[in-house]
């Protein structure tokens, strides 16, 4: 890599630890940032999603306040999410790309359209008597394996998708589930990092130079996250997953 890679790579590490930090979606930014150097697709995924790991430990820790009192709910999803991290990463290795690829913009925007209208559904979920505690548990774990598979494969907007999930199954306020979604986002990245450090083609001369920016970014996106009221960072995080959408749908 040259200098002016290097800056291009750093910067767009710095910019997808915030995003990730904030709504999730960075992916969209440091991956063409990877083929704008020149490394090949497969390459470059493998190469994002490692280097981005540290971002998503600087996003956690950054919500360690909002955090206190969520440790059995954090690991009860964790292992969940783990789970599908697991089938994500046996995906991507045995099923052709394009595929679930193709997938991914309906995936995002059903995700950002659900965390719109969560106010709405999770008041009728709370005023209905259809749904027993087993079956609102079946379908937040299924939710969250869904996320958990999706986050290993390929994870832009895996963020949005988690949050809208856990908005409506999780009866607590925005910024709390937002910290939620921020653990469960590092536990299933650092399946997928484990699992492409060992079995993928990774450059690590682009994680070296991205992975020092992403961490840098997440910690400055959680500070900002928290200063956003829940209304603000819903709209934001929609708005935003609904742009990486249509950024991805074929053209």
């Amino acid at each position: 890599m040259n200098l002016l890679d290097t800056g291009l790579l750093a910067a767009a590490g710095v910019a997808a630890g915030v995003v990730n930090a904030i709504a999730g979606g960075g992916s969209l930014i440091s991956f063409p940032a990877l083929l704008f150097v020149g490394y090949p697709t497969v390459t470059a995924n493998v190469t994002n999603t490692v280097a981005l790991w540290p971002g998503y430990i600087g996003g956690a820790v950054g919500y360690r306040a909002e955090l206190s009192g969520q440790r059995r709910r954090a690991v009860t999803f964790g292992v969940t999410s783990v789970v599908g991290a697991v089938l994500g990463c046996l995906l991507l290795l045995v099923t052709p790309e394009n595929v679930f690829g193709a997938l991914v913009p309906i995936l995002i925007a059903v995700a950002s359209l659900l965390l719109a209208v969560q106010p709405w559904v999770k008041k009728r979920l709370s005023a209905s008597d259809r749904l027993t505690g087993r079956q609102h548990q079946i379908l937040l774990h299924s939710g969250i394996l869904l996320g958990g598979v999706y986050g290993a494969y390929f994870g832009a907007g895996l963020g949005v998708m988690l949050l809208g999930i856990l908005g409506v199954f999780v009866h607590d306020r925005l910024q709390r589930v937002n910290a939620v979604r921020a653990v469960l986002s590092l536990v299933i990245n650092t399946v997928a990092c484990g699992a492409f450090a060992i079995f993928g083609p990774v450059r690590w001369s682009a994680v070296a130079v991205m992975a020092v920016a992403s961490l840098a970014g997440g910690f400055l996106g959680a500070r900002l996250a928290r200063r956003l009221s829940p209304t603000v960072l819903r709209a934001v995080i929609v708005t935003f997953g609904l742009a990486v959408a249509v950024a991805l749908a074929p053209h």
